[in-house]
């Protein structure tokens, strides 16, 4: 009897653990929704003018969710994918961390992250983001060189009109995805790095991480994730299809402009230019 106890005990636990790493869907169905690739739908929106780098897109199907709201739609029939989200949260000491590049060197002066509470309103119930970024991919050799994971970097949370919803339950409005606006103000050498994101929030359920969605596409990214009671970095994997996805986020501020090989030489001619005038004429 003791036996049984134990193993139902264990069992329990597992899945508890496992509730905190991943907000799970139900694969097959009926779809209610059909998904068109979006560069067949509309032209892709321009990016504002200070975006050094967006990780990709969460909407996959524009203005078809309640109240004509967009939605980032999990494709758990055609595609048999079965993970909304993925646990980030600071409560279970999780969190998710993806890469970026740079070109040039770049002025960072936010970090846009995206993340829901199931059963939240539109008023967002996100508290706190926590930030870091590596040198090279956790646990792998990466270092981090900004931030840390005790410093709340949020700035501002708002609704961001989209709702992540799966094809067999398009309209429904219980994951409304919620941007969060955070303070970095530092700047990186040309280079590729890695973020590391935690969030906290004020309800029971997750905080979750919706992962990159483009339509057709069950592979998105690279993106991995630690679990505190692994105590390991491991691929943010599907849990329908086992394939790799991307955290989304955007970072916004400016690049280092490099100076022309000729403007030196051209200020140097002008200012000898205005020594001889001032010589001549005074």
């Amino acid at each position: 009897m003791k036996k049984v106890f134990l193993i139902f005990a264990l069992q329990a636990f597992a899945l508890s653990v496992f509730a905190q790493t991943q907000d799970v869907s139900t694969t097959g169905g009926t779809p209610n929704i059909t998904l068109t690739p979006l560069a067949t739908k509309s032209a892709a929106i321009a990016p504002p003018s200070n975006e050094l780098f967006n990780n990709g897109p969460i909407i996959n199907s524009p203005g078809t969710g309640s109240g004509g709201a967009d939605e980032s739609v999990l494709q758990n029939t055609s595609l048999s994918m079965g993970t909304f989200g993925f646990g980030f949260q600071t409560s279970a000491g999780n969190s998710v961390a993806d890469d970026f590049t740079f070109t040039q060197s770049s002025d960072i002066n936010q970090i846009k992250v995206f993340a829901y509470q199931t059963g939240s309103s539109t008023t967002s119930s996100i508290t706190a983001v926590y930030l870091q970024i590596y040198d090279g991919q956790p646990g792998a050799g990466g270092n981090v060189i900004w931030g840390d994971l005790s410093t709340n970097r949020l700035a501002s949370t708002t609704w961001s009109e989209i709702y992540r919803v799966q094809e067999t339950s398009s309209g429904t409005t219980d994951r409304p995805i919620m941007e969060c606006v955070c303070d970095v103000n530092t700047t990186l050498p040309a280079g590729t790095y890695w973020l590391e994101i935690q969030v906290d929030g004020s309800l029971a359920s997750g905080p979750w991480c919706p992962s990159v969605t483009i339509t057709g596409n069950s592979t998105t990214g690279n993106a991995i994730q630690y679990t505190n009671d692994s105590g390991n970095w491991n691929s943010l994997l599907d849990l329908g299809t086992n394939t790799p996805q991307g955290v989304p986020f955007i970072i916004t501020g400016f690049t280092a402009v490099p100076l022309h090989p000729g403007y030196f030489a051209g200020l140097f001619a002008l200012l000898a230019v205005t020594v001889i005038v001032r010589r001549r004429f005074f």
